[in-house]
């Protein structure tokens, strides 16, 4: 399958297809939306979901250098892709360092959604990822924001600041370590690890015949926040910064690539590999920066994450990065 193929097949996708209906409903000004609470609901079920799932296959499968290989991989390019990204910002744009730093931040981390959408569509073009590449998402949270908080000058201002720094700094880990989806994915990926397919047989209704559909829901429901946060902050995004939301995402696959390739990743991996790198955070790093950097603007780092990347990946990022995936693994082309 060629990549256009995999696009084709990526689009006419439900999941993706009501992503777009929300994007069109918020552009035309509908009064259509899903209840906070019911949106909420929808994303705790979908993160235990993945992480249960990846859990059971992990237990049927048999443990080996790619698990280590791909979590090394994974924690290496969420601390230096921000460095990458800041770089880039400075040179291309006229953002300040704190914003060029928290922007970092949100391409180094990842995106749970994105991983999310990732893993079905991967199914979906009959390119499944391994179990374990949950736990590599996992690992990939919290790297780029320590090395954020370094590229703003967080880490010379803290020397010089005292006791206050420092504690302000461990609040910032406790409010990584204790974000609810990282919290609720590593929890159902050990439960689904330790019960197994067995544990899976018991709660596949739940786990595998509803999850597309309740997908279909929470991406529409994305669709309109992405699509209303771009109506209400197009003003902040400036070309620069928008080229920057476009191909950095392809920068962070590429690099995801070169490292997955290293540690000897299958396909499926690889492509999953690649998303996680090519995707942006728009829900753990806005909490921890919102302690670690107060001065930052979310309006320009959210938008951009979620109005601009989010939107690329969903629609033509995951088929080219399967595709690439396919390629070079000598899968298909």
């Amino acid at each position: 399958m060629d990549v256009l193929t995999l696009a084709e097949a990526n689009l006419i996708s439900p999941p993706i297809l009501f992503f777009v209906l929300g994007l069109i409903a918020a552009f035309v000004r509908s009064d259509l939306s899903i209840p906070e609470a019911i949106a909420k609901a929808l994303s705790l079920y979908l993160v235990m979901a993945i992480g249960f799932k990846g859990g059971a296959e992990m237990a049927a499968g048999d443990l080996n250098w790619s698990v280590g290989g791909a979590l090394l991989a994974g924690v290496v390019l969420s601390a230096l892709l921000p460095v990458l990204g800041f770089g880039l910002l400075m040179l291309t744009t006229r953002v300040g360092r704190i914003d060029a730093a928290a922007i970092a931040a949100h391409y180094g981390s990842i995106s749970i959604v994105t991983f999310i959408a990732a893993s079905d569509a991967a199914r979906f073009l009959d390119t499944p990822g391994e179990g374990f590449m949950v736990a590599v998402a996992a690992a990939m949270e919290a790297p780029a924001i320590v090395t954020a908080l370094i590229l703003a000058g967080s880490a010379a201002r803290a020397s010089n600041g005292g006791e206050g720094h420092s504690e302000s700094r461990l609040s910032v880990l406790k409010e990584i370590a204790a974000n609810g989806s990282i919290v609720l994915l590593i929890g159902a990926f050990f439960i689904g690890w330790m019960t197994g397919p067995r544990g899976m047989e018991a709660v596949s209704p739940f786990f595998n015949d509803i999850f597309r559909g309740v997908l279909c829901l929470f991406l529409l429901d994305m669709g309109l926040v992405a699509g209303r946060g771009l109506l209400r902050n197009w003003r902040v995004l400036k070309p620069g910064v928008i080229g920057f939301g476009l191909y950095m995402p392809v920068i962070g696959a590429l690099a995801g690539m070169g490292t997955g390739l290293l540690v000897g990743l299958e396909a499926g991996s690889l492509g999953l590999l690649m998303t996680l790198a090519a995707s942006a955070s728009y829900i753990a790093v806005p909490a921890a920066l919102r302690l670690a950097l107060p001065e930052a603007r979310p309006a320009i780092s959210l938008t951009l994450a979620l109005g601009i990347t989010f939107p690329f990946n969903l629609v033509a990022g995951i088929p080219l990065y399967f595709w690439l995936a396919r390629l070079v693994t000598g899968t298909g082309g």
